[in-house]
């Protein structure tokens, strides 16, 4: 049964045009529930087209132009939606000459204008796409394999300057600027940051992106990283390494849209490493459904703050098969 324009949420994502939200979009878009306002810096710009083809585009999806220093571009796009997304952020791929005004100031200015518009217009909750790059750079991390990182960790502000990790700053300083404005605004605003590690998948934008750029050095074979698998296996134990954990029925995508739907009020919630296309359902064994159905009520149970895994399924697998061929 096709729903009403009335009965469909109306959502906003920002940064549509971008990997991940791309993938957002499609998935809302999909699931033939939500009505999608999407914030691009130019909607006739070419590198957007990708959006406008997306099945049920036409009738439900209509861009914004905007920038998100600009409020009051931000606000337009806001305008009449019960949930945002958001996911624009800077990410420098040269080292920034000015890293305040290139990357720190737009990435906390962009996020406190984001959630000041939401407020405003009376938006329920706001899903602020964070990054494990705001959890694990610290010096105090312990570096080894039994070390955990969960919602409680944060990157150390003054360690980041140090070591110029401006993109790991500017992350630290954004999330905690959402938090903050969440507590300020107690039970008039939900505020959820979801932190992702290095997230794999297909492109659906024409333009490559900084974590699939990590990719075409494996295939190149620039000091090739392996993913690990949660069994620890690899492809060659002398080569550096990544580890990924096997959860089937995830995708960065998919845990945005539950962050959104959750029951759950304000929290912070992680996990590490996960691609863009999960395996399809029919293919699975009982047992592996009953793993992801088990680890989505997981997500959308627990409360305040959430640890997750998340991760690499066909993509990966997809990925070693290529180096192995390469050997």
């Amino acid at each position: 049964m096709v729903k009403a324009e009335k009965e469909r949420k109306r959502v906003c994502v920002t940064g549509a045009g971008g990997f991940v939200a791309s993938w957002l979009v499609q998935r809302l878009l999909s699931s033939g529930d939500y009505v999608v306002h999407g914030t691009v810096r130019d909607p006739s710009d070419p590198k957007n087209a990708h959006l406008k083809e997306m099945d049920g585009a036409g009738e439900r999806l209509r861009l914004f132009k905007a920038d998100m220093m600009d409020y009051a571009s931000v606000a337009a796009a806001v305008a009449g939606c019960c949930g945002v997304f958001h996911v624009a952020s800077p990410v420098p791929s040269t080292k920034p000459l000015n890293p305040d005004a290139e990357v720190l100031v737009p990435a906390v200015t962009g996020t406190r204008n984001v959630l000041t518009a939401c407020h405003e217009a009376n938006v329920r909750r706001v899903v602020v796409v964070s990054s494990v790059a705001a959890v694990i750079v610290s010096p105090g991390v312990p570096n080894n394999d039994d070390a955990v990182l969960d919602e409680d960790a944060w990157s150390d502000e003054d360690y980041c300057r140090a070591t110029e990790n401006w993109y790991y700053l500017s992350k630290t300083l954004a999330e905690r600027e959402a938090l903050a404005y969440a507590a300020d605004k107690a039970g008039r605003l939900d505020v959820v940051t979801v932190c992702p590690p290095l997230v794999l998948g297909p492109l659906l934008q024409p333009t490559m992106n900084f974590s699939s750029s990590i990719v075409v050095k494996v295939l190149k074979g620039n000091n090739p990283p392996i993913l690990i698998s949660s069994d620890r296996s690899s492809c060659n134990e002398s080569q550096q390494t990544i580890n990924c954990f096997d959860l089937l029925d995830r995708s960065c995508s998919l845990v945005l849209q539950e962050a959104m739907e959750s029951p759950c009020r304000t929290r912070r919630q992680t996990w590490w490493t996960c691609v863009m296309s999960p395996t399809p359902s029919s293919s699975r064994s009982r047992t592996q459904r009953r793993q992801a159905a088990t680890s989505a009520a997981r997500i959308k149970s627990r409360c305040p703050r959430l640890l997750t895994s998340s991760t690499a399924s066909t993509h990966m697998s997809t990925t070693q098969s290529l180096l192995q061929e390469r050997s």
